[in-house]
């Protein structure tokens, strides 16, 4: 909506949950994990003031997409763009809606977080306390001509990761980005070792970041990136016929190559990372890339075994 919210904007999500955060800290005593989850940018799509209206429609950007992605399409690919959500977005109308409100919303995530660690340095606070800035997806808004996060494009699966880590261990790599495959289960894996336990293998999938944030290299680290999704609780599964145990799909993904698998008898998404970076040609059915294919399903099923 381009209208303010009709609510405060120190009532509204963001700030009640940086105070509740800021609370939280306050009162721990010791050692202290706090997960301070914003569900903004987060339908529905309405503002508070003075955030509603600081973008307008020359500020959206173009969708990533190709008239090509809509002829013949993979048919789990075909459903979801077929879902009343992805037709909507593929309406430039509605992008240039909802967009500018969905960017106000970040605008406040950003303000409420900078009031954040503004309070954390005014404390002192920030001297011991490691922050970690993520999502757990993205969202399509009209890319690929779709809507929410279903599938496995970069602009869904690839996530942000920040870590500030105040210790002069870290000094090594501050400033500094690293371009290795890293999964969100990774973080678990972290703040055991941050907290000066020992990772459970058996339990924790996910491996510490920290010889990253020394400026070492962890002894092999992985080659591929793995996702899972279920689709068992939507409509999409309903009309492609298939069973809620098959309503299944998995992205395995290293540097150049990024193959979905779907469970229920579809062939596989392959996507050529290094000459098609935007994900608009999918070229799983070309017999001439069989050998890629066979080479990252032999990594995914050895991911699976283990």
């Amino acid at each position: 909506a381009a209208r303010p919210a009709n609510i405060e904007e120190q009532d509204s999500e963001t700030p009640w949950l940086t105070r509740r955060a800021m609370a939280f800290i306050e009162q721990a005593k010791g050692p202290w994990c706090a997960h301070l989850s914003y569900i903004k940018p987060h339908w529905p799509y309405i503002v508070p003031a003075p955030w509603h209206d600081l973008y307008g429609r020359d500020d959206v950007q173009p969708p990533i997409r190709s008239e090509a992605e809509r002829e013949n399409p993979h048919p789990l690919f075909k459903a979801f763009m077929q879902q009343g959500f992805a037709e909507s977005f593929s309406i430039d109308e509605v992008r240039e809606t909802v967009i500018p409100a969905y960017m106000g919303l970040i605008a406040q995530c950003d303000a409420e977080l900078g009031r954040l660690l503004d309070w954390l340095e005014a404390t002192g606070r920030d001297k011991d306390t490691v922050i970690v800035l993520t999502s757990d997806h993205g969202d399509y808004l009209g890319d690929h001509w779709l809507g929410e996060k279903d599938m496995f494009h970069d602009v869904s699966a690839r996530i942000p990761l920040i870590v500030y880590d105040p210790r002069p261990e870290a000094d090594a790599s501050r400033g500094t980005t690293s371009e290795e495959l890293v999964e969100a289960i990774d973080l678990c894996a972290t703040f055991i070792e941050i907290a000066g336990g020992k990772v459970p293998a058996n339990i924790v999938e996910g491996r510490s970041l920290l010889p990253f944030l020394r400026g070492e290299q962890p002894e092999k680290w992985r080659e591929v990136a793995i996702s899972e999704y279920s689709y068992a609780q939507q409509p999409v599964r309903a009309r492609l016929g298939v069973s809620q145990k098959d309503a299944r799909m998995f992205m395995i993904a290293d540097r150049e190559w990024k193959l979905i698998h779907c469970e229920g008898g579809f062939r596989p998404m392959l996507y050529d990372l290094k000459n098609d970076p935007d994900e608009l040609i999918d070229i799983g059915a070309d017999p001439a890339h069989a050998g890629t294919i066979e080479r990252l399903y032999d990594q995914f099923f050895r991911w699976a075994r283990r």
